[in-house]
């Protein structure tokens, strides 16, 4: 391998995982003035967009959707069962399972975070197709992860 490939490949306009992370940082901050009023992280939020979709859902499973271990999770739900937003229970028909309910707060929090998609996609500046084939192009890579 040449010296110059090296010095090529490590430059950071070259590296594919930078603007990945940048834009990423960049879209999640379109978030935080909003998601502050409900006193949310975006961590919080995306937990709450499973969960407005999927109640009552094994811990394993809210993770495997977030892309999130338990080791972050597991903080991230006590903290929002310790603010009555939820609660967690063992599956009575396997103890080793812990279920994650809405409780009737977490429930209506949807209802003020109704918004957030459209306030935060006005601030993006890709038309649909745009958004659409960057969408397809993220989730092919997080399919290849998964194989």
């Amino acid at each position: 391998m040449s010296d110059l490939y090296t010095e090529e490949a490590l430059k950071l306009e070259n590296q594919l995982c930078f603007p990945l992370y940048a834009a990423a940082r960049r879209v999640v901050g379109l978030y935080t003035p909003y998601l502050r009023e409900l006193g949310l992280t975006y961590t919080q939020y995306i937990v709450f967009l499973v969960l407005w979709e999927h109640d009552g859902i094994p811990v394993g499973e809210l993770g495997r959707r977030l892309y999130l271990d338990n080791g972050t999770l597991t903080p991230l739900l006590k903290k929002l069962e310790a603010a009555g937003y939820l609660t967690r229970s063992r599956d009575h028909a396997d103890e080793r399972v812990v279920i994650v309910t809405l409780t009737d707060a977490g429930k209506q929090l949807r209802e003020r975070a109704r918004s957030i998609p459209l306030k935060v996609g006005s601030c993006i500046c890709l038309n649909e197709e745009e958004a659409v084939g960057l969408y397809t192009l993220l989730y092919r890579l997080l399919k290849e992860e998964e194989a």
